[in-house]
């Protein structure tokens, strides 16, 4: 049989890309062909780490399609999420996107793949693969335990039985009591009714429960009770295969994911070098979450008024709005970096003992992979369902109780519940609990991803399955 060859289309946005190169690479060792399609300006979120793959003799392939930013009134370049000026401007983006549909068809036609890994946010991928009849795969990167919560909601709708946005409400038939407020809910999933929902969202919808299956960035082990709920109740078709990040095993790829670090990687780890087992707190908010400035004073001075030492990752649009002196005072304990940090590297550090994080799904499972407790402040996204999973399903961190879903100027939570919540993981009572818990689910990360594991074997079954089906329909 001619070798598999599959096809990759994330969102031109870090948090979609670079778990798509990690699946990438994780299919090329398997002897599968892989082509990434992306646009000219990310073309370097891809090309260092290909570049290694090739040395290794594991080929990914990329191709370019051009991103009509100017023609749908974006700036110049504006070629990826966080790029994007304002909020206003996201639709601007998505039609942006559809204009890419043209090119990709092209593309199909001429290279045939064998299976298409599109993004749900790609959703007319969909009738593009159906149109050369090539199975397409729907990549969410996110979690199942966040599928279901979403499903349950717009389903059934219990945010329409409280009376204010902050009262909780339980989410319906979930394996765990699950509450939420309606100041958590994406936007999208607190529609009342249908004739209200855009005609982009719809299809968003839609397409995430057409074709031939879903790919999941996560392992059996972390969220058994919602890989079953998603498979066997809502009866979809699913591979869990991760976490991709431990892909990753040399120091290049670890340190040069998606982008180059704004910090020497040998300063950083001679600074962590220096410093105690599991007494670090690692601050990070991702890459598209925007603070105002008055909330970074106070993440600021609870980060102080913890005396615990930090590495903290600013954004540099973020960076004036620091209080004045903190980094005077604070140049002995703590070490900040303007822009893109090593992530994995720094997580994977053993004088790192806990992770404050947005609750992005990738860092999430960064995080759980290195075994760290979490103090977690969702800010937008499903972030609020995945805090969820960390603080009452797994039980290995602790909130700073964030209930506002806003990007940009998020704002809202105080310096005493951040110096609370730092010091409740990292020396508190209970930080050996968390800690504890932490590292089993590391342990059985690591044995997921090895063969014989779930995911490894999550893998297999997903190659045998995309074999199977381009032999019955030859």
């Amino acid at each position: 049989m001619d070798q598999l060859h599959f096809f990759f289309f994330p969102l031109m946005a870090h948090g979609h890309m670079i778990p798509t190169l990690d699946m990438a690479k994780l299919v090329v060792s398997r002897g599968v062909k892989a082509t990434i399609i992306t646009t000219p300006l990310n073309q370097s979120v891809f090309s260092k780490a290909i570049q290694r793959n090739k040395q290794e003799g594991n080929e990914i392939d990329i191709r370019l399609i051009k991103f009509q930013a100017v023609e749908n009134g974006l700036p110049e370049g504006c070629e990826r999420l966080d790029l994007i000026p304002t909020d206003e401007l996201l639709n601007n983006f998505t039609m942006a996107t559809t204009m890419m549909k043209e090119p990709f068809e092209q593309l199909l036609q001429e290279c045939r793949p064998s299976c298409l890994v599109s993004d749900m946010f790609l959703p007319w991928t969909y009738d593009s693969a159906a149109k050369f009849n090539i199975p397409r795969l729907v990549f969410h990167g996110t979690s199942y335990f966040a599928l279901c919560v979403t499903d349950s909601v717009t389903r059934y709708k219990p945010f329409m039985n409280v009376s204010s946005d902050s009262d909780a409400f339980v989410i319906p038939n979930l394996p765990h009591q699950i509450k939420l407020t309606r100041t958590q809910l994406t936007p999208f999933d607190r529609i009342e009714e249908e004739k209200d929902m855009s005609p982009m969202i719809k299809e968003l919808r839609e397409s995430g429960l057409k074709g031939y299956g879903v790919i999941f960035n996560s392992f059996y082990e972390l969220e058994p009770d919602y890989v079953e709920y998603y498979t066997n109740v809502l009866s979809r078709k699913t591979w869990a295969i991760g976490p991709l990040s431990l892909c990753n095993r040399d120091i290049e790829d670890k340190a040069e994911r998606g982008k180059n670090s704004s910090i020497d990687k040998h300063e950083c780890m001679k600074w962590l070098d220096s410093k105690k087992s599991s007494s670090i707190v690692y601050v990070c908010f991702g890459s598209v979450a925007i603070f105002t400035a008055s909330q970074m004073e106070e993440l600021a001075m609870g980060i102080e008024a913890s005396g615990q030492e930090f590495i903290w990752v600013v954004r540099p649009d973020n960076e004036e709005c620091l209080p004045e002196g903190f980094k005077e005072r604070t140049k002995e304990k703590g070490l900040i970096i303007r822009g893109w940090a090593p992530q994995l590297l720094i997580l994977d550090h053993e004088a790192v003992g806990a992770f404050v994080t947005h609750c992005g799904w990738n860092s999430t499972l960064e995080g759980i992979s290195a075994g760290l407790p979490m103090v977690t402040w969702p800010v937008f996204g499903e972030q609020f369902y995945n805090e969820k999973l960390v603080i009452e399903v797994l039980r290995t961190g602790v909130g700073v109780g964030s209930v506002q879903w806003k990007r940009i100027d998020s704002e809202g939570v105080k310096r005493e519940a951040i110096t609370e919540a730092i010091k409740k993981v990292l020396v508190g009572e209970e930080a050996e609990g968390f800690r504890s818990r932490a590292k089993a689910y590391t342990k059985m990360a690591r044995q997921a991803v090895e063969e014989g594991g779930s995911s490894y074997t999550g893998l297999t079954d997903l190659l045998q399955d995309i074999s199977a089906y381009i032999s019955t329909s030859n």
